[in-house]
């Protein structure tokens, strides 16, 4: 935190420390992990230093300018790793939307049950591991029937190792690579 408080007393944007500082972080954490390198008790360790570091940002992404949406954002199923999207419900937050954070290991009818229930405008997923993209895409087939007109937004750190290519088929969903990528799309909407 006190690396966190420098850099914002530095000017240094809430967007960048969460895309240079935790999520960079979080991929080497990850990486480290998959090589064998650390336990999965250092891996939650590393987890909770960060959430821990987002909780305390959390007032500096508080907006009063609220508009009239709504996103639903979580993670696909048997996905537990929920800090990156987190920041993206955070970010949405901070451009004035009303987001409900499912969080991890979300079931698709319950995801589904509630973005009905509030009439999302937006639905964003996240997977960390390339190896849930049967779940990923069982799950986007059922959004794209239940919700044909819903922007739904993709990421996480599984495509960077693994392709894009079987999110093309869906015609509402948009790949976010980042943070930036997500500022965009909010300022268009």
């Amino acid at each position: 935190m006190d690396v966190v408080n420098q850099l914002l007393d530095a000017t240094v944007s809430v967007e960048d420390i969460y895309e240079y500082v935790i999520r960079k972080s979080l991929y080497e954490v990850g990486d480290l992990w998959e090589a064998g390198k650390i336990t999965v008790a250092s891996e939650h360790l590393a987890s909770s230093i960060a959430e821990s570091v987002l909780n305390e940002l959390y007032l500096k992404v508080l907006t009063d300018v609220k508009i009239e949406k709504k996103a639903v954002i979580g993670c696909v199923p048997n996905e537990y790793h929920q800090i990156g999207v987190k920041m993206v419900s955070d970010m949405f937050e901070k451009n004035g939307w009303t987001v409900f954070f499912l969080g991890a290991n979300v079931p698709v009818s319950d995801f589904i049950d509630f973005a009905r229930g509030i009439n999302a405008d937006v639905i964003g997923i996240s997977m960390s591991l390339y190896s849930h993209l049967p779940d990923l895409l069982q799950m986007l087939n059922a959004l794209q029937s239940e919700f044909p007109k819903t922007s739904i937004l993709v990421g996480g750190q599984a495509f960077t190792r693994g392709s894009r290519d079987p999110l093309l088929r869906y015609s509402q969903v948009t790949y976010m690579a980042d943070i930036y990528a997500l500022e965009k799309f909010l300022n268009k909407k």
